[in-house]
């Protein structure tokens, strides 16, 4: 058994996962690659060392972008719940998880690397240090190597997560030892070449729908981007939710734009928020909107115009004040 910091409650974890002969996993709602990666990754690597055990994802949405992974699987009776264990990954909150059913569930771990502003379950794993959940369950899976398999589709959904939610390894999460359970993953052959063309390639008509997007981006006083897109505006550009959220990134390389924000309506006439910044931490401003995340990356969302404004302005603020009082930003 490898040190890690955590090594105690990753231990009392595995033998939960010994104990419980069904195990459900769930992630947070609209999932992301670590969403996506982490959840199918421990999957798989609990079917392969754990052959005789019922080891299924339930979850109440699912992500286009990440289909190529693979589906998920059917949502278990009520009643089958009452003996599982359920391991929510990548949700801070309860509020955020995917399927309201953990309440059915015997037991609850959570396995999370947001900062824990809500402790729950009888085991709760944090490391807001951590690049994605994937690093954890990589690190899971190396702590226990004697007794944890894995293959080359398991490392494949880690590697998802890992690379997805450092940003190719570009943020400042990623450390050494991101990369060092990133080259774990690799050595068991994964095809990389494939996995960034399911990741990265996008559709000719799509370039088109972007740059009319890129039109409607404007800059506050201060640099801080932004663009907002209605029901209406998703409606005639043929943009799932999904896609619209993805508009963030056409923001991110904006040069003197600290911070960039996508407001984009739902269904019900509520707005969510996509925040992302370069240095400027605004995981408080998005706590101030009914939201939260990380420093840099965080979402929020926003139920009027007024408040909508709000936000904008107070971003504006926020870069504002960190411009005057550092030199050489970018």
């Amino acid at each position: 058994m490898k040190k890690y910091e955590n090594i105690a409650v990753m231990s009392a974890i595995l033998q939960k996962i010994r104990d419980y002969d069904r195990i459900v996993i769930m992630r947070h709602i609209r999932p992301d690659g670590d969403a996506v990666g982490s959840t199918k990754g421990l999957q798989r690597i609990l079917k392969l060392s754990f052959p005789e055990k019922q080891i299924l994802l339930q979850n109440d949405d699912f992500s286009e972008k990440f289909a190529f992974l693979g589906q998920e699987d059917a949502c278990l009776p009520d009643e089958d719940l009452a003996d599982a264990l359920c391991i929510i990954l990548d949700s801070a909150t309860l509020e955020r998880v995917s399927s309201k059913r953990f309440s059915l569930c015997r037991e609850i771990i959570k396995i999370d690397h947001h900062i824990e502003d809500q402790p729950y379950g009888s085991l709760s794993w944090v490391e807001d240090r951590r690049s994605s959940v994937c690093e954890m369950i990589a690190a899971f899976r190396d702590a226990f190597s004697d007794e944890l398999l894995i293959d080359k589709e398991a490392a494949t959904y880690i590697y998802t997560g890992l690379v997805t939610d450092s940003g190719r390894f570009r943020f400042n999460s990623t450390s050494p030892e991101t990369l060092r359970l990133a080259a774990l993953m690799l050595s068991e052959g994964i095809n990389t070449d494939l996995l960034f063309a399911n990741l990265y390639l996008n559709d000719f008509d799509s370039f088109s729908v972007n740059a009319e997007i890129s039109r409607s981006i404007r800059i506050t006083k201060n640099g801080v981007a932004y663009l907002r897109l209605t029901n209406a505006d998703r409606e005639r550009l043929g943009l799932t939710q999904e896609k619209a959220s993805e508009t963030l990134l056409l923001m991110e390389s904006i040069k003197g734009s600290l911070i960039w924000l996508a407001f984009i309506e739902n269904d019900d006439g509520s707005t969510r928020v996509r925040l992302r910044s370069r240095f400027v931490t605004i995981k408080e401003l998005a706590n101030r909107y009914h939201g939260g995340g990380h420093e840099c990356a965080s979402g929020a969302t926003v139920y009027s115009d007024a408040e909508l404004n709000a936000l904008l302005s107070d971003a504006d603020a926020l870069l504002g004040e960190y411009k005057s009082t550092h030199d050489g930003w970018l």
